[in-house]
């Protein structure tokens, strides 16, 4: 898989944004204009499709010296983005590191969206930006970026779209189009990772992060360069999967890429696990694995519901994902950035808590095993 980066112009200053706003001598419909064009510029450069490492700018100076009445000239339907809790983002780098905050930040925002990431002591550097850890108080990584569940006691329905980060088109409509409780899954190998998982948490998904593992006709069919392989030397597996794990933060999980020769491999699969575990992560696939235990939180789609790329074999995979949550209690799918999925899962999950069943995200359906 290859990654591409578009060349951007030069990124304006932040003093240079704040005296724009200050010589503004019209009216507050024209400098709100201006004030939100900045903005935006500075959230689409720096955001999805920017830079492969997270960069990240306080924007708090500029609504400070914003012009009177510019949030009224907006109106409310344009203000759903431009909200502190999505863009407003941490004087500190997310590689710095950092002592356990004194009190935790709220799971779910007033806004609904998640916490942003990383959370302090969670985190410490890596080779490609910050590495999960566990807080010294023992909070794990899986608790704080799994998306909070109550259970309502009707079965149980989750479903995990993947590949998100290549196509920016399809990432773009899977954060803004289906439900918060429907879990997305990013390639480490996008381009501008971390404002993709930013922006995926502002609107209340939880993130998993794809790992790419060895499958059976590998390399014919080749998941890219930091691909885990079975049987490969202990440090060679441990530096691929820490630059994996170092891209971005705000993943509660991982999940397999593709892997059928690795997690059939029990020497791989446990020191795989025993990664997984150590940083407190959990780890959720695609069905690949669900024999398998590890000890960590553990999760596995029992139906790819497009396999068959048409619309109505996906409408069967779903209401068979259905069935078999009447039947068991809960039951997890999994599905790739398709556009016909996407248009498919969005229309099917409008109406499925109507049908007796409850939209569940995926930790809520692992447990340790």
């Amino acid at each position: 898989m290859a990654s591409f980066a578009i060349a951007r112009p030069p990124l304006p200053t932040l003093a240079g944004l704040k005296d724009a706003l200050r010589s503004l001598g019209v009216q507050a419909g024209a400098a709100a204009g201006l004030f939100a064009a900045c903005a935006a510029a500075v959230v689409l450069l720096l955001g999805p499709g920017g830079s492969a490492r997270p960069i990240r700018i306080h924007l708090g100076p500029i609504f400070e010296h914003a012009p009177t009445g510019w949030r009224e000239a907006l109106g409310p339907a344009s203000l759903t983005w431009l909200s502190e809790d999505v863009i407003q983002l941490s004087a500190t780098p997310p590689g710095a590191t950092s002592a356990p905050s004194a009190a935790s930040p709220p799971a779910v925002l007033a806004s609904g969206g998640l916490a942003q990431a990383p959370i302090p002591g969670l985190f410490a550097p890596g080779p490609a930006g910050p590495l999960p850890i566990i807080a010294q108080d023992g909070r794990t990584p899986f608790q704080a970026y799994a998306r909070p569940f109550t259970s309502n006691g009707r079965p149980k329905v989750a479903l995990v779209i993947g590949g998100l980060g290549l196509n920016a088109r399809a990432t773009q409509a899977a954060i803004v189009n289906l439900p918060p409780q429907i879990t997305l899954s990013f390639s480490p190998y996008a381009e501008g990772l971390q404002g993709w998982i930013d922006l995926a948490r502002a609107h209340g998904h939880e993130v998993l992060l794809e790992t790419p593992m060895e499958p059976l006709d590998y390399p014919e069919d080749d998941p890219g360069p930091y691909t885990l392989t079975a049987g490969a030397p202990g440090p060679e597996t441990a530096k691929k999967l820490d630059w994996i794990l170092s891209r971005a933060t705000g993943y509660f999980a991982l999940t397999n890429y593709l892997g059928s020769r690795f997690l059939s491999d029990a020497k791989s699969y446990e020191s795989f696990m025993g990664a997984v575990r150590g940083r407190g992560l959990g780890f959720i696939d695609d069905g690949a694995a669900a024999q398998r235990g590890g000890g960590a939180p553990r999760a596995s789609a029992e139906r790819v519901i497009d396999d068959e790329l048409t619309q109505p074999a996906i409408d069967q995979e779903l209401l068979r994902l259905e069935a078999s949550a009447l039947q068991r209690g809960q039951a997890m799918g999994a599905g790739f950035a398709y556009p016909v999925t996407l248009e498919k899962v969005a229309q099917w999950a409008q109406g499925v808590e109507q049908r007796g069943y409850q939209l569940a995200p995926a930790s809520a359906l692992a447990v340790s095993r």
